[in-house]
């Protein structure tokens, strides 16, 4: 469709989602303020595709995220549940109850100071308690960070950060965050643990009616809604509710893309080994339910295994992580995320929800991988051909899906995305008449570099590309995990070089389908066949029988089936 933003609503389901989704929000944020330094945006990306222009009570235009966001009692922090840039429902009932009027607060936890400084610099407080934007010059989005901040005064400290909304920085509609009363976030009873649980969740009328309350509230004012993504937990009884909530999806809205984002946190104790049952447990339910009711699934973790045998955490040559915290986890499979998702979120781009996981989820194919270089390591003075080449070997990308080592396995379909290069790097700058150092220093385009980039790497793929000059954003809060020198837009400096405050990085991601899932899924299938379900009678009681379990196992074998080589190929 020419011209219309192909809108997109976004459901985070689990606190992990929420804790991706912040940084996705936050990165989403920092780009609209993007600028190139001739103080023009790219305007590759088209905000629109995932935000929505609303107004307040008070008149003034607000754009937010075409969200709905779902978490359990107590993981707010500071944050309402309605939100920030409407007024307050106490206040509301008081203007219209004439009669005396008792008003009983709980108590609010205090904001940190990065929140405080950050809204500090975004807008007022009135004394009627209603939060005022400050007035925003191109009528899209918060405010630019004030100089007076500085960047370590931004970054909240890691010891700070309890729930996600300790550090999200995006205003949300009062219609995006839907609370699950019957579990609790933290401690140890009334936790949404199983999958059946999360099941039962969405067949409360109460609960049902409040979610296609909100999901025909954000549709109905869409122009050409292209689909939904997903980003749900899938190692707690979040896996329940995204199934559920894929199936109302496909049910009610068919014909719309539907990509599912299934999250798992950084490693597990293995001395937990009820949390670690379940886990597995609820991987495999959910991974094998969402790709019924999906157009495809994408597992996103820097675990190495998504099974009962822990592997290290992943590694980025450039980037120093603490896999045991969120926050840092987050927001490198945020980065990943924001970079994946490019092709249908362009504002010019022949690219669907739907046709892109028609090329990557053919023959039964649902469940895909997520790779990157995060940051992708540009050099000044190297053109893009020089980089490529300097990778070398066939798999220079970091998995993101738990899925181990792809090396020796063969891939069918891909979808890369090369952001953040400038146009002047695209080439090779050989002299005439001297020999090319390879092919891929012929190529009179950076387009064309990337595309024989990947037939020389996958030669018999079916692969789509595209290569965009907007950066990725790694601005406050993001954390500050690199490592050795980059300027301030992550290009790599020499030893002697100081680095500044990094702003925004280059990244490679990649979608793809690949043999290397026969060998995950085979993996899955054998674990569970080896466990014991009558020492994990809890799990069953919140829901799964026995049957399902056997279903399960041949789902998932008839699954792995696809991905082995020789299985048929599109024409």
């Amino acid at each position: 469709m020419a011209g219309g933003a192909r809108e997109v609503l976004t459901l985070q389901l689990g606190h992990f989602a929420g804790f991706v989704g912040a940084h996705w929000w936050n990165q989403q944020d920092a780009a609209l303020h993007q600028t190139t330094d001739a103080k023009e945006s790219p305007g590759e990306l088209c905000p629109d595709v995932l935000y929505r222009t609303g107004r307040t009570l008070h008149g003034q235009e607000t754009y937010t995220p075409r969200l709905i966001l779902v978490d359990l009692k107590g993981s707010l922090s500071s944050l309402k549940e309605e939100g920030g840039l409407y007024r307050d429902k106490q206040l509301d009932a008081a203007i219209a109850w004439q009669g005396k009027l008792t008003t009983h607060r709980e108590e609010v936890p205090p904001k940190n100071p990065y929140l405080q400084d950050l809204l500090s610099a975004e807008g007022v407080l009135s004394s009627d308690g209603v939060w005022r934007v400050k007035p925003i010059p191109n009528g899209k989005g918060s405010l630019p960070v004030s100089p007076a901040l500085t960047p370590k005064s931004l970054i909240p400290t890691e010891g700070g950060i309890r729930v996600w909304s300790d550090f999200l920085r995006v205003h949300l509609h009062p219609r995006s965050i839907c609370m699950i009363q019957k579990y609790n976030h933290e401690g140890e009873a009334g936790r949404l643990e199983a999958f059946g649980q999360g099941e039962s969740v969405l067949k409360e009328p109460r609960f049902l009616e409040e979610l296609e309350d909100r999901l025909h509230f954000y549709v109905e004012e869409c122009d050409y809604l292209q689909g939904f993504q997903i980003l749900c937990d899938l190692h707690d009884g979040f896996s329940g509710v995204g199934v559920k909530a894929a199936e109302l999806l496909h049910d009610e809205y068919s014909g719309r893309g539907i990509i599912t984002w299934g999250l798992l946190p950084g490693p597990y104790n293995l001395g937990e080994p009820q949390k670690n049952i379940y886990r597995l447990l609820n991987t495999a339910f959910g991974l094998v339910h969402l790709t019924v009711h999906s157009s495809f699934v994408c597992p996103l973790s820097l675990g190495g295994s998504m099974g009962l045998r822990p592997k290290p955490p992943v590694n980025f040559p450039d980037l120093r992580y603490d896999a045991t915290l969120p926050f840092h986890c987050s927001a490198i499979l945020a980065t990943a995320l924001d970079t994946v998702t490019v092709p249908y979120r362009l504002h010019s781009s022949p690219v669907s929800m739907v046709h892109l996981a028609d090329m990557l989820s053919f023959s039964g194919k649902k469940v895909v991988t997520a790779e990157a270089i995060i940051p992708f390591p540009l050099v000044p003075g190297q053109s893009l051909p020089d980089t490529l080449m300097q990778l070398g070997g066939a798999t220079p990308w970091t998995p993101l899906s738990a899925c181990g080592d792809r090396s020796g396995t063969r891939c069918f379909a891909q979808s890369v995305v090369l952001r953040g290069i400038n146009t002047a790097s695209h080439i090779s700058q050989v002299t005439p008449g001297t020999s090319l150092p390879s092919t891929l220093h012929a190529c009179a385009s950076g387009e064309e570099v990337l595309a024989r980039y990947l037939q020389q790497q996958e030669p018999g793929a079916v692969s789509s590309s595209h290569l965009l000059l907007t950066p990725c954003m790694v601005a406050p809060p993001y954390p500050h995990l690199f490592s050795g020198s980059f300027s301030q837009q992550g290009v790599v400096l020499d030893g002697t070089s100081k680095g500044t405050a990094v702003q925004s990085i280059p990244v490679f991601g990649a979608l793809r389908s690949s043999s290397s899932l026969h060998r995950t899924l085979e993996g899955l299938a054998e674990e569970l066949t080896k466990l014991d379900l009558r020492r994990w009678a809890s799990f069953m009681d919140a829901g799964v029988e026995q049957d399902d379990m056997e279903e399960l196992l041949q789902e998932l074998h008839s699954l792995a089936h696809c991905y082995r080589e020789g299985h048929s190929l599109p024409d």
